[in-house]
């Protein structure tokens, strides 16, 4: 994972190069401010104060830097991410600011996903210096369970498999003396019988279980994280086309979420007893593969007949919400990449959310606005629960209609989640198709700050 823990340093009166932030409403003002060699060298750039502009001005015998905000007397947490892309290796200090929110962004904009390949033309570190000492470690522990997030979708499914997926999951557990198990084999079989129905095609070292950690004050607000974490996704006897599969190592994004968010709780020690699960499978195609019209018993006693092996990740998911809700937790957040319906009608750059009540969308979707990882509420509608009626069982996994994919998979994970449970669900691609500043192609976190900053909002003075 790349190392943030250097790249923000308390501001010690250190050498730093100054960074100016303007924008385009104060650029001509501050410009006047400067000489005219200095005004044509912003103008040779193309520099006006646009959002995300860089640009460097001759200071003598050295320089200072200028980039373009929306706002230079309220930072976004993105705002600085391009300066820290562009900018040459070296140590900085904004001139007329303290960064605050910007953090993330500085931090994350210098993530590297180089487990395979190493990008020599990569330029780094860039340090940034603060007197906001105390924001330091927070913005260091978000941006990385941003990249905890990336790393683990980026990384391929024969390197992040069930047992990759377990050991990352078990790292997080150590690190913060939470306890852990693992239930696999006849035992899945018995208390998860469709997690083991959907994994149990996998090769034996891509074999399923249910990862489970608990941590906290027993005293304290009992929550819940699940996870879906679908290693490969084949699509199962229903197979995706070759074009559907080639992204489908990031189909265990809810997982790395899952795993991401537990570790900002306990390590931001919020006053809960957490309980996190991530029924860790592969959907894969061999004799013994379950079937199309097969009908599953789940862990709740429900029944479940297959009307596609491709919407696999709803019945892992159902026996894991069923466990949590065993515990009778006052609230559930779960993170899936779940339909290709969500997508559809939010694009990537937003996750459905779908909740049980309003006051909590209501805070998840600020949370989410504050932090720039806003999603987007999609309903659970009581019109649409038939759609999932089974003539030989208590329901289907899937519909016929094609209409609302997303929220009848929501309406399926909600018969798993019992009443009365406060619950949240982040249907989540996980995935960037674009870079942007601060915002890497490949795997993305979308949910994760939202979720921690309502937790935070909600239990930190429990």
């Amino acid at each position: 994972m790349t190392d943030f823990t250097t790249l923000i340093q308390p501001d010690r009166g250190q050498d730093a190069t100054p960074i100016h932030l303007v924008n385009a409403d104060v650029f001509a003002d501050w410009a006047k401010t400067l000489s005219g060699g200095q005004r044509a060298a912003l103008k040779a750039q193309k520099f006006d104060g646009g959002g995300y502009q860089v640009g460097i001005v001759p200071d003598g015998d050295t320089w200072f830097a200028v980039g373009g905000v929306a706002n230079p007397e309220k930072l976004s947490s993105l705002c600085l991410a391009r300066l820290a892309e562009v900018l040459p290796q070296g140590t900085y200090r904004l001139a007329n600011a303290e960064p605050g929110p910007a953090l993330h962004g500085w931090l994350t904009a210098q993530y590297r996903f180089e487990r395979y390949k190493k990008d020599e033309k990569a330029q780094g570190p860039r340090v940034l210096v603060t007197g906001q000492v105390k924001a330091i470690e927070p913005a260091v522990a978000e941006a990385s369970a941003v990249a905890l997030v990336a790393d683990m979708v980026n990384t391929p499914a024969e390197d992040m498999g069930p047992a990759a997926i377990e050991a990352e999951a078990e790292t997080i557990a150590k690190r913060h003396g939470a306890t852990f198990t693992v239930t696999k084999g006849d035992t899945l079989e018995q208390e998860y019988p469709m997690v083991h129905a959907v994994g149990r095609a996998a090769a034996r070292s891509h074999a399923p279980r249910m990862i489970r950690m608990e941590w906290g004050n027993e005293k304290h607000p009992r929550i819940a994280i699940v996870g879906k974490g679908v290693a490969f996704d084949s699509g199962g006897l229903d197979i995706k086309t070759a074009a559907g599969m080639l992204l489908m190592k990031k189909d265990m994004g809810g997982a790395a979420h899952a795993l991401a968010l537990a570790g900002l709780v306990m390590g931001a020690k919020l006053p809960v007893r957490l309980h996190v699960l991530v029924p860790a499978v592969e959907n894969a195609i061999s004799g013994n593969s379950f079937r199309p019209g097969d009908v599953l018993k789940s862990r709740k006693g429900l029944t479940v007949e297959i009307g596609n092996t491709d919407a696999e990740g709803r019945l892992v998911l159902g026996d894991a919400l069923t466990r949590a809700s065993e515990d009778a937790p006052e609230f559930i957040v779960d993170f899936a990449t779940l339909t290709g319906a969500a997508r559809v009608a939010l694009g990537p750059e937003y996750p459905a959310l779908m909740t049980r009540r309003d006051e909590t969308a209501q805070e998840l979707i600020a949370a989410g606005k504050a932090h720039d990882d806003e999603a987007w509420r999609m309903p659970l509608p009581e019109a649409y629960r038939e759609w999932l009626n089974s003539d030989i069982a208590d329901m289907n996994n899937t519909h016929t209609t094609g209409f609302a994919g997303a929220s009848v998979a929501g309406l399926f994970l909600d018969r798993f989640v019992a009443e009365g449970i406060d619950w949240a669900h982040f249907d989540t691609f996980a995935w960037r198709p674009v870079a942007k500043p601060g915002r890497p192609k490949g795997g993305a976190a979308y949910g994760l700050r939202a979720a921690f900053h309502m937790l935070k909002a909600r239990y930190g003075k429990a």
